[in-house]
């Protein structure tokens, strides 16, 4: 037996009651699930030494701070940061990327360049910056299918782009992108890079000193840590040329009434109390990662993944974004089903099958608003996934399929779900509305495990 094997066990949301069977959680690309042993490294602060780090002398106050920048070089060595004092917390990827941002000197003209398919984090701070800085923001168009072209990027490098912010792994349909190649691009044409990795290093081993990236955000929720941690991590003299986002107690070395001296990198960027549980809960996580192996981890996602695709190949109502071979999207199965609505199937999935998936337009609205897409089903795969998990997942879009009619007009045979004619346009947000309604069109599923008699029909998962 594997740790991979043996993996849900460490993980409470997992296991169930008399009557409630757990879930099929797939939505680990929005929030992974927590483990024992975060959860206990979080409890053994608050119990055993509940100080503040780096204020006071006391023996509380010496052992957090002690483990807080233990925490900062166990997440350099893991991420193979340059140097420790390239390792920031923060609260998440989101913040980290304000933080390079808003703490770089723009000058109007100034060029950025994303990709089409970035997560808002990524995007709405440079578009900020284009109405209040003057700088311009231009996208790189990515092909549905995943491919990458190199030379696209090359002819949009010139001429030179002061930023070049992206994801390395997709949140919308799992690829990867060449993120040595881009940097050595980026580099040659005298900018920097911006690496949103939210969803790469909780799947696959990340080595900062060889990807030769300038700066690498994380949220740690998605990799067995807490809510409310995240990393930027970048060189230290980087992070030495930005000006901090907030300022305050801990981020200066001392004050007069009329002036002050920042302290050097990370500590100018960590102002005010930090949130010691959530950083030591962060670390356990990554040292449960590290028992298992990364490599175990992508492997393990991948094999989930082809499992899922192979069974609903021959489903011609099925669509899957992306690259068509489950290996270049391991983690994420992103799909739509002609004629279903994206948030009634989630419904459906979790009401009839406790099959938990995430629906909509997964915080890239701009992709969607340009195809004229109102979403997708998006299942995210993470190391205490089972084949159960999957299984449980296929019935329930099979059963969706027998129970709600196609629609009048077929999808073209061969056609990506980015360009189907037959998808539904956006439509104003009213939260649960086409939810509510698809209830009470839809027929009731079959299974409604836990939410009547354990174990019932399909829902058993």
């Amino acid at each position: 037996m594997t740790n991979l094997d043996r993996a849900r066990e460490d993980f409470p949301a997992l296991q169930g009651s008399p009557g409630h069977p757990p879930p099929a959680y797939l939505d680990s690309a929005c929030m992974s699930l927590v483990p024992d042993s975060v959860l206990a490294a979080m409890a053994e602060y608050y119990r055993e030494f509940p100080g503040c780090a780096g204020r006071s002398l006391h023996r509380f106050a010496e052992e957090v701070g002690h483990r807080y920048e233990g925490a900062r070089d166990a997440f350099a060595r893991f991420l193979g940061a340059p140097d420790r004092d390239g390792v920031v917390f923060v609260r998440n990827a989101t913040e980290a990327i304000n933080v390079v941002g808003n703490g770089l000197d723009w000058q109007a003209g100034d060029r950025i360049i994303v990709t089409d398919q970035e997560h808002n984090s990524n995007l709405v701070l440079w578009q900020r910056l284009a109405k209040e800085r003057g700088v311009h923001v231009e996208a790189l168009e990515l092909p549905d299918g995943g491919r990458w072209d190199g030379d696209r990027l090359e002819r949009m490098l010139r001429p030179r782009p002061r930023l070049v912010s992206v994801f390395h792994t997709s949140n919308l349909d799992g690829r990867s992108l060449p993120i040595r190649e881009i940097a050595d691009r980026v580099h040659d044409a005298g900018g920097q890079l911006l690496v949103d990795g939210c969803q790469a290093a909780p799947h696959q081993p990340v080595d900062l000193a060889r990807l030769g990236v300038d700066f690498y955000a994380l949220s740690l929720h998605k990799m067995l840590g807490p809510t409310g941690t995240g990393l930027l991590v970048a060189p230290s003299a980087t992070l030495a040329e930005l000006r901090p986002l907030i300022v305050g107690g801990e981020t200066v070395e001392w004050t007069t009434l009329t002036d002050h001296r920042l302290r050097p990198p990370p500590h100018r960027f960590e102002a005010g109390l930090q949130n010691y549980a959530g950083v030591l809960g962060a670390r356990a996580g990554i040292e449960y990662l590290e028992r298992v192996g990364r490599e175990e981890v992508r492997a393990h996602d991948a094999a989930l993944n082809a499992r899922v695709t192979s069974a609903l190949e021959d489903e011609p109502r099925v669509h899957v974004l992306g690259p068509a071979a489950p290996s270049e999207r391991p983690s994420i199965f992103g799909f739509t089903v002609d004629g279903v609505d994206p948030n009634d199937a989630a419904l459906f999935l979790d009401a009839g099958h406790r099959v938990l998936v995430r629906s909509g337009m997964h915080c890239v609205h701009s992709w969607y608003a340009a195809r004229g897409l109102s979403g997708n089903v998006r299942a995210s795969f993470y190391l205490y996934n089972s084949t159960e998990d999957a299984d449980a997942l296929v019935r329930g879009v099979r059963e969706l399929i027998e129970r709600i009619p196609a629609p009048a007009v077929p999808t073209p045979t061969g056609t990506s779900a980015a360009k189907r004619p037959s998808a539904a346009r956006p439509r104003p947000s009213r939260r649960g509305a086409g939810s509510s309604a698809a209830a009470a069109r839809s027929a009731r599923p079959r299974g409604r495990a836990g939410r009547g008699r354990a174990g019932s029909g399909a829902g058993s998962g």
